[in-house]
């Protein structure tokens, strides 16, 4: 029986969910060498090595999948994401600002262009970002935490306590199955 690179990749995607990633990260290389042109297989490949703290050889896993599907705004944020952690805050922004020019309606890059803005110590920008995400997912919790931390920065208590009841809305909505509609 030959090995496919679709049968390895959700081989490895199982073995993900039970935090293997040393396995599926062979898994998904071997996958690689049968389809070299499977933006997904590096994608997945580039977040398990993260997910593994093997933060430089993600990098490379994920800007392989961006030079395969450019387009692709969470292979961006997840490029951003690595930078941020290898201190690259420079070309972190760059894939944000990159991502946001074909998606600015993605949530997650403005909260990762919040959270690097926030590390930058500019906080307006930081706040703009966090805020641009909110108005664009009410429901993402990371972005409402963030948002949070940064109105009581700034001393918006006002700010502050809307996004500590719309974070206490979502986790009740999660305690009790789901939407309360």
């Amino acid at each position: 029986m030959k090995e496919s690179a679709e049968s390895l990749n959700n081989h490895a995607l199982h073995l993900i969910e039970l935090k293997n990633f040393d396995d599926a990260v062979l898994l998904l290389k071997r996958a690689a060498t049968i389809e070299p042109n499977n933006y997904l297989i590096w994608f997945n490949l580039g977040i398990t090595l993260k997910n593994a703290g093997n933060l430089k050889e993600s990098r490379k896993a994920l800007e392989t999948a961006h030079n395969l599907n450019e387009d692709d705004t969470e292979i961006l944020d997840n490029l951003a994401i690595v930078c941020m952690e290898l201190d690259e805050i420079d070309y972190a922004l760059s894939y944000c600002a990159e991502g946001l020019s074909k998606n600015n309606m993605s949530s997650r890059l403005w909260n990762t262009f919040g959270v690097l803005k926030f590390n930058k110590n500019e906080m307006d920008l930081a706040c703009e970002a966090f805020e641009h995400a909110v108005t664009i997912d009410s429901y993402y919790y990371d972005a409402l935490f963030n948002l949070r931390d940064i109105y009581e920065e700034m001393g918006n208590e006002i700010g502050m306590r809307r996004c500590e009841e719309q974070m206490r809305y979502i986790n009740q909505s999660k305690n009790d199955g789901g939407d309360n509609a």
